[in-house]
């Protein structure tokens, strides 16, 4: 009788801890866009130059993208509870630094210390989500509430920054992290399990983080820079070979010591490799979207950035209303690969509605069809993507493999977004030598991202359709055929 009265309880406090969890990380991935809307009135504010406003984006994005495999596998070792808390520390102290900045230096520094904290903050939530939720069918509805948050957050951080820096100042972006981050902790500390981790002794390869930290940050540094110095400057080429060589050499010494920092039995997981490029591609075409499309709404419809964030919410509204209501039924009934690829197909479809508007379009006939077949396909997407990236993950090595989905949604993105705004400029450029107006200028620039884009979706497709495989369904058959927990567990096993 006790037991079914505490059963509720327990479940009930894991359901909270998730909120908890996915509070924290909704705080992160606002905070990598709701700057984007501020910036103008930062420049003015502070005294920017175009090329070094670019910074107070970049200094947060460097140390977030570099650290988030080391800081998923740390979780592993010494308590993935441990290093959320860490980062939440971390981040909400540099927030206040932030909000408080009155040089372009300070805001600079105390932005990169953001972005450190971040990347501890959110590289181990999905590993501590599926520990918490072991069952497949609850694992999937929590994997869903967690991919809503991670993907919708983008198009929420440009509402909050249209809101906050026209209602206040853009102080408050940074401001409102504050109390946001003190609660997440205290009631993390209450509802989220203790883990000790395996102990550092497992990997505590000193020369080995600081190899594979250096080697990511320096890529990350690379992508970013591609804009100002073009890809086939000397900068790029001489830093992307570091960079590459850097994390190559990190691999080999993995494979050779005794207690490597990040096991390498993870990537022989046929759909944790497949999940996590099929994750690039789309990310890296998806993209195209939310940046170039906020572009486009600003320059060449008019949209002020309030405006901006309201043209984004029938997006966010899709999106959660399919991660949180029925990715999980769908992921259990049909399997987490077929619900991807008619999601992959919808973001496809969304970007070469994008391609065609036109300068002088309307919200409801050329901004709304598109944003939403994106907020349905991000939605089908984002969960499934997930579960496949964690299934290989065994409890000794779950941070590492949450890490390396935040890593390749990082990395994934800035790639394409380097690539696609780099080639947008190039085609505005060319257009308006040969005398076209601004504006429409612009917009062919914008067009020709989407379609590219919509080229990377379609990559993702091909890869997800021959290397993905999908075991959800046939879990979920296992346990509901034998009751019994441990034989439950065991046919779950067997078959993940």
């Amino acid at each position: 009788m006790l037991q079914r009265t505490d059963q509720p309880s327990a479940d009930r406090s894991r359901w909270l801890a998730l909120y908890v969890l996915c509070a924290g990380v909704l705080m992160i991935v606002i905070d990598a866009t709701i700057v984007n809307v501020a910036l103008p009135s930062i420049q003015n504010d502070l005294g920017f130059s175009q090329s070094d406003l670019s910074w107070v984006v970049n200094a947060y994005l460097i140390p977030f993208g570099g650290l988030l495999l080391l800081a998923g596998r740390l979780g592993d070792l010494i308590g993935q509870r441990r290093i959320f808390l860490m980062g939440l520390a971390v981040f909400t102290a540099a927030s206040v630094l932030c909000a408080l900045a009155q040089s372009q230096g300070l805001l600079i520094a105390a932005r990169f210390v953001q972005g450190a904290g971040g990347a501890l903050t959110s590289a181990v939530v999905l590993g501590m989500i599926v520990k918490m939720f072991p069952e497949p069918r609850e694992q999937a509805k929590a994997i869903g509430v967690y991919g809503f948050v991670a993907s919708a957050g983008g198009s929420i951080g440009l509402l909050a920054g249209g809101v906050l820096t026209e209602a206040i100042s853009w102080h408050w972006i940074f401001f409102i992290n504050v109390p946001v981050g003190v609660v997440t902790a205290i009631l993390a500390q209450r509802l989220v399990e203790d883990d000790e981790g395996i102990g550092l002794r497992e990997g505590a390869d000193l020369p080995g983080a600081a190899v594979l930290t250096g080697g990511l940050m320096l890529g990350v540094y690379n992508i970013l820079q591609v804009g100002e110095q073009g890809w086939t400057s000397t900068q790029t080429l001489v830093l992307g070979a570091v960079s590459l060589a850097l994390v190559g050499a990190f691999v080999v010494r993995q494979s050779r010591i005794a207690n490597p920092l990040m096991p390498l039995r993870l990537f022989r997981a046929r759909n944790v490799v497949g999940a996590n490029v099929v994750m690039a591609f789309l990310v890296a075409g998806m993209f195209s979207m939310f940046f170039l499309g906020a572009l486009y709404l600003q320059r060449v419809l008019g949209y002020d950035p309030l405006e901006v964030g309201l043209a984004f919410l029938p997006s966010t509204i899709v999106m959660g209303t399919i991660s949180l209501r029925y990715t999980e039924r769908l992921n259990t009934r049909f399997g987490a690969r077929n619900t991807l690829l008619p999601g992959i197909v919808a973001v496809a479809a969304g970007l070469l509605l994008f391609a065609r508007t036109p300068v002088d379009g309307s919200f409801l006939a050329d901004v709304v069809p598109p944003v939403v077949l994106i907020g349905l396909g991000a939605g089908l997407s984002f969960p499934s993507l997930m579960s496949l990236a964690m299934s290989g993950a065994t409890p000794s090595d779950a941070g590492m493999a949450s890490g390396l989905v935040n890593a390749t949604v990082q990395v994934g993105g800035a790639i394409g977004l380097a690539v696609l705004a780099t080639l947008a400029t190039e085609r505005t450029s060319g257009l308006r030598v040969d005398g076209e107006s601004v504006a429409t200028a612009l917009n062919s620039g914008y067009h020709l991202a989407y379609l590219v884009g919509a080229v990377l979706v379609a990559l993702a497709f091909a890869v997800a359709l021959t290397v993905l495989r999908s075991d959800f369904p046939e879990a979920a058959e296992a346990q509901e055929a034998d009751t019994t927990p441990a034989r439950a567990e065991a046919a779950y096993a067997e078959v993940a």
